[in-house]
């Protein structure tokens, strides 16, 4: 049974007003359509489909195809842009030094850097295998279509977010929190970092403590063996949902009641 907006604010605490109101009504229903049966395979099917990303694909594998090698590889934007959403590091597109040292280090490795950058950073060194297999590696066709359906799913998820705030986000926590056995594992992890945090409440504020300290701060609202049970994973992505719907809301609203912002709306619609 879908949760009534009275409830929903009850609940989580959540402004009563306009847009945000709407927003976190919609938050639970949005996640229950998205991860009915067949609903991603069918968006999926939409989204291989759309001209910018077959464009986008296509620009990598030319760009793997003029490769010299597999530094000049993990330089090129054409290749970053399919291949860190794709190893579910989308923030570090536009981080072609830290993508080379890290995707060709010893995932195995303690002491590699991918290693000590996290646990996404070190799944996605282990998923590529630059380390020991170079620009062969990258180049596998069997590689290629893992990356493409991958890149594919990453663009019909971020296409969600524009319906529903965090819903990307959310279905990523859904597929991945079970595998996180560390908090570190978590705070290690953009995404599963963001929606722990925030639906757990912490503030932003809490990035700029040490990761020790930020762990305790997890720890002491979050039992890690919860992240096991479908269920308690499921609660907490819905909490996050709804605290991105506000959120987003909320921002909407500011931006609706600044002044210079209006201004520039009317002038536009002039």
């Amino acid at each position: 049974m879908a949760l009534s907006l009275a409830q929903v604010q009850s609940l989580f605490g959540v402004p009563a007003s306009g847009a945000a109101s709407a927003g976190v009504a919609q938050a639970i229903p949005a996640l229950r359509r998205a991860t009915a049966e067949g609903a991603e395979a069918k968006g999926m099917a939409r989204e291989a489909k759309d001209p910018v990303t077959l464009s986008t694909l296509a620009r990598f594998r030319q760009a793997l195809d003029k490769a010299e090698s597999i530094e000049q590889a993990l330089t090129d934007p054409r290749v970053l842009k399919v291949l860190m959403p794709a190893l579910g590091l989308p923030d570090q597109v536009g981080n072609p030094g830290l993508v080379r040292r890290a995707l060709l280090s010893d995932p195995a490795d303690p002491k590699g850097l991918a290693a000590q950058l996290g646990a996404a950073w070190k799944a996605a060194a282990a998923t590529l295998g630059a380390h020991a297999a170079g620009l062969d590696a990258l180049r596998d066709p069997a590689m290629v279509q893992r990356l493409t359906d991958a890149y594919v799913k990453y663009a019909y998820r971020s296409g969600l977010d524009e319906q529903q705030a965090g819903l990307s986000d959310a279905l990523y926590f859904l597929e991945s929190a079970g595998r996180a056995e560390r908090v570190f594992d978590i705070l290690g992890d953009p995404v599963l970092r963001r929606v722990v945090t925030g639906a757990l409440g912490l503030p932003e504020q809490i990035a700029v403590q040490s990761v020790e300290a930020q762990g305790r701060a997890v720890t002491a609202r979050l039992n890690m063996a919860s992240l096991k049970d479908e269920r308690a994973v499921r609660m907490l992505a819905e909490r996050y949902l709804i605290a991105a719907a506000g959120k987003a809301a909320e921002a909407a609203a500011g931006q609706q009641a600044d002044p210079l912002s209006m201004i520039t709306r009317l002038a536009i619609r002039a």
